[in-house]
């Protein structure tokens, strides 16, 4: 539809983050299996166990994904600027990407390091996203 047109890059974030956290599924459910574990189980709480990273990985897109969806097409339904949600969707999707690239690699600390600011830079970005749209609803 044209007249979402000028939201290109907001919606292929949230598609694009969409498909990263299907991506990861069966990866998690691989690694959790190559454990012995249940479906559903959880790996011991270890960051130097990948599974256990890659669970949190996922987890952690699951958990995150719904609010990035909502605050990005609420601010797109109520007319936000096609510039500030662009700007501030694709830096919350490069800033998830690089924290999902920092903590598969099991990079810097487990908690307080680099994977925090980038998930603290996304948060921000969905958050001011969210009082945009708010805002621009009254």
């Amino acid at each position: 539809m044209e007249v979402f047109s000028d939201y290109g890059h907001a919606l292929a974030s949230v598609m694009i983050f969409t498909l990263v956290v299907l991506f990861l599924a069966p990866f998690s459910a691989m690694a959790k299996q190559g454990k012995g574990l249940a479906p559903g189980a959880t790996p011991e709480q270890d960051y130097s166990d990948r599974a256990y990273r890659l669970n949190r990985a996922y987890l952690n897109g699951t958990e995150t994904l719904p609010a990035f969806a909502a605050v990005t097409i609420a601010a797109i339904l109520v007319g936000v600027s096609p510039f500030w949600v662009n700007l501030l969707a694709s830096v919350a999707l490069v800033s998830r990407l690089a924290m999902l690239f920092v903590h598969l690699r099991g990079l810097g600390k487990p908690n307080s390091g680099l994977r925090s600011v980038l998930y603290v830079v996304a948060w921000l970005c969905m958050f001011v996203m969210g009082i945009m749209a708010l805002v621009a609803a009254f």
